[in-house]
């Protein structure tokens, strides 16, 4: 008799089992029977906590992932770097202090920072920065600058976007590239009503517009297109004839920190008539890059923790934290901050853990570039390896919540769709799951929804 009732609650987990994956089943053959799904193609893999499998549907498949790719980057950043880990951006000048004058340059630097300037994060808005560094000039007894403003911008290689990404992509606000100095998350905003520049965030500094726009349509449908170092950007496509904000890459944020800097040092009453240089732009001119000096350093302004910075990439999707996390590793555990290194050594950390690499083909950090190529089988796992690590709340806490309670994350981008997450069904059965779809015809959402619907 003693046996009897752990056999009877071991066959009704396989019958619950069994039941899900014929339900799972039924679903996933109404969607690839669809008319949108002729020529489409889906990885599916559903387990339980202890990752027992429960459905698979073509789960080694690879496909092109979007935004679920940033699963992948986000754990191995928390467990290669920690939760605790800070970027750092830095100020000294060359020189010396002589009557309040400074004979020689003041020096901005920088470990790539991706939050510097965010409104993101209380404490660590742009204000927040230009107070602590007006401070510090002050406090070192600067009052005049004779030499220039140098931004030093070469803790990153000089590559800013990863291979791959679609130049459709680029000029945007998600398309934003990483740089040895990055400020407000290389974003900037424009004010159109209709076709007309009314304003912008911020004042973008040595950018010529060619204006395509058309009014009329019934959403936002503008591109904007430049790319690194240009100084010309084209914005086309077509906007609702009220007035909406459009979102864009700055083609180049150090220089744009560099010139806020310059008008800061003028309202806090530091005498500055030098120019705004960049160490990239040195390079570009033939010239000599200016070193950091190792002494008269006047600030250390430190970054929100990892943790915090791994809820906002995850939350709200931001490829350029991404891409900052890959060229971070790279540069920590390899030294060299390339992309090519970065996402060879994600490869690496994933295969150490068990997954096949033939189902992980990165591309990048973000899973913006349509060439990342990644099983539903292999995000599975790379969930299940997070819930049994230390750091898997901070982790746990960025995956949106839906409406429907599942708690994941999307992605989405032209003909691909993907699903990545944990879920409790109202029975109390913990499952992890992927779902990809590359090239439905029709946005794929809401038929992938009623597939996820049934996990409830």
């Amino acid at each position: 008799m003693k046996n009897i009732f752990p056999v009877f609650l071991l066959s009704t987990q396989m019958v619950l089992a069994q039941n899900m994956a014929q339900k799972l089943d039924a679903a996933t053959k109404n969607l690839m029977e669809s008319s949108g799904a002729v020529s489409s193609s889906l990885s599916f893999y559903v387990s339980d906590e202890s990752g027992n499998p429960v459905y698979d549907y073509q789960g080694n498949k690879g496909l092109s992932t979007a935004s679920t790719q940033k699963i992948f980057t986000a754990a191995a950043a928390l467990e290669v770097l920690g939760k605790n880990y800070t970027y750092k951006t830095t100020s000294a000048y060359s020189g010396t202090i002589s009557n309040g004058s400074l004979n020689g340059n003041l020096f901005i630097g920088s470990t790539g920072d991706p939050t510097l300037g965010s409104w993101r994060y209380e404490s660590y808005k742009p204000e927040n920065f230009k107070q602590k560094l007006m401070e510090a000039v002050k406090k070192s007894g600067i009052k005049k600058i004779s030499g220039d403003l140098i931004i030093d911008d070469s803790y990153f290689d000089h590559q800013t976007v990863p291979g791959g990404w679609p130049w459709d992509d680029l000029g945007n606000y998600y398309g934003a590239g990483v740089w040895g100095v990055n400020w407000r998350e290389n974003q900037f905003d424009i004010n159109i009503n209709g076709t007309e520049f009314k304003s912008f965030s911020y004042p973008l500094e040595g950018i010529s517009w060619l204006n395509d726009l058309k009014a009329g349509g019934s959403s936002d449908q503008s591109l904007i297109f430049t790319a690194p170092h240009s100084n010309v950007a084209l914005i086309n496509g077509t906007l609702p004839s009220k007035p909406v904000t459009v979102s864009g890459s700055v083609p180049n944020p150090p220089l744009q920190l560099g010139v806020e800097i310059k008008q800061w040092l003028k309202d806090s009453g530091i005498d500055f008539s030098g120019k705004v240089i960049t160490n990239s732009q040195l390079e570009i001119e033939g010239k000599k890059s200016l070193e950091f000096p190792k002494q008269n350093l006047i600030l250390t302004y430190e970054s929100p923790t990892l943790d915090k910075i791994v809820y906002w990439f995850l939350r709200k999707s931001i490829n350029m934290y991404g891409e900052t996390l890959i060229k971070t590793l790279a540069r920590e555990k390899k030294g060299n901050s390339d992309f090519k290194t970065g996402v060879a050594y994600l490869k690496e950390f994933w295969k150490g853990k068990g997954i096949n690499p033939a189902m992980i083909n990165f591309a990048d950090g973000s899973g913006l570039s349509p060439q990342n190529y990644v099983s539903a089988r292999a995000e599975v796992q790379a969930l299940l390896y997070a819930k049994k690590q230390p750091w898997f709340e901070a982790y746990y806490e960025g995956f949106p919540t839906q409406d429907n309670g599942i708690k994941m994350k999307s992605g989405t981008m032209r003909d691909t769709k993907s699903y990545a997450g944990f879920h409790t069904s109202k029975d109390g059965k913990k499952y992890v799951f992927s779902i990809i779809i590359n090239n439905y015809q029709g946005s794929g959402g809401t038929e992938l929804q009623k597939i996820l619907n049934v996990l409830k």
